[in-house]
């Protein structure tokens, strides 16, 4: 049996270039695992990404803080992609996705959906379709679609950091992810004023609510208690070092902090948001979206997380073993692969 030939794949991600979540950060790692692997990857993004993806991956920069209908983006980008004539064009969320239905190519398109929408224009010219959760999964109609969730390296280097923490005595949780109202980051200041412990909580991210954020922690009397700590290069750190990670999102696709936080054996509390609902224990997930659910949730398992570690352990184990990289570029090269060959048999 013949080795099938590398494939030359040109991914879109069509974020506008003001910040680096977990879309970013996936299409990043895909993209460098896949070329890698042999393949040639061209990866079309806004400028400001340019020095975020690695040196095996060819960066093009593109307007993508242009409107989806814009039709000086629409030009450029139909003229790169017959220039770079790719075998297949994958769109990273939905403007990527809305962006490739309107071009005409020989080139198979595949799109990747992150989060859970009511509907998903430009889906139904895609050949493919992958969703990153159960949850995303449920929300698209497509005749081809396929689960695949985030790989993630966290748990791999297992070198000793220093503690970021000044306060070991007292209970460490942390929260990572963007400021931004998605989030819930107030939802979770509200929770936390609740609770009748020391412990210490830890915001880790930048974002639009900063400064709100820091008025309610000061208004509600919780500067000693919550601190945000703002961006942080290496949260793997904060996370193998914290007794818990808070997941306060009112919606997610599927949290890369929930798959880092399980791979670094950090015992992880959630709302009930895709991903935490398919990977976590159902004692770990607050019964809805509320302050006084999560709160709830906080008071029981704050004095008790010993027990929560061990209810979590397999989905720890899950998440080491089966939500990696390698795991995550395999699963999306097979249906590139699966895509392709239905394509010659046609």
């Amino acid at each position: 049996m013949t080795a099938e030939p590398p494939l030359t794949i040109a991914m879109l991600l069509a974020t506008p270039g003001t910040s680096w979540g977990g879309m970013e950060k996936h299409t990043a790692e895909l993209a460098d695992a896949l070329a890698r692997r042999g393949h040639t990857l061209h990866l079309i993004a806004h400028p400001a990404y340019q020095n975020q993806f690695s040196n095996n991956v060819h960066v093009h920069p593109m307007p993508m803080h242009l409107g989806r209908r814009n039709p000086i983006l629409y030009l450029k980008l139909r003229r790169l992609l017959r220039h770079l004539v790719p075998d297949l064009c994958h769109g990273q969320g939905n403007k990527a996705i809305a962006l490739l239905s309107q071009l005409k190519l020989p080139a198979k398109r595949i799109g990747t959906v992150h989060g859970i929408k009511k509907s998903h224009r430009g889906l139904e010219k895609m050949d493919a379709v992958i969703g990153v959760s159960q949850a995303v999964m449920a929300t698209l109609k497509h005749p081809n679609k396929t689960l695949i969730y985030h790989g993630s390296s966290a748990g791999q280097d297992s070198s000793a950091s220093p503690s970021p923490f000044n306060k070991r005595s007292f209970i460490q949780a942390v929260a990572i992810g963007r400021l931004e109202p998605v989030k819930g980051f107030d939802l979770l200041v509200r929770a936390w004023e609740r609770l009748n412990n020391d412990a210490q909580l830890t915001i880790i991210g930048e974002g639009s609510q900063r400064t709100s954020l820091e008025a309610q922690i000061a208004a509600t009397g919780l500067s000693s208690r919550v601190s945000l700590a703002g961006f942080q290069s290496t949260p793997e750190t904060w996370l193998q070092h914290a007794d818990v990670c808070i997941i306060s999102s009112h919606r997610e696709g599927l949290s890369y902090v929930l798959i880092e936080a399980l791979q670094s054996g950090c015992a992880v509390l959630a709302t009930p948001v895709a991903g935490a609902k398919e990977l976590l224990p159902a004692i770990a997930v607050a019964e809805n979206h509320s302050a006084e659910a999560l709160s709830q949730l906080l008071a029981t398992h704050l004095t008790a997380l010993e027990q929560l570690r061990d209810a979590e352990r397999p989905a720890m184990e899950y998440a080491r073993t089966e939500l990696t990289i390698d795991s995550m570029a395999t699963r999306t090269e097979d249906t590139y692969r699966q895509l392709l060959r239905n394509h010659h048999h046609d």
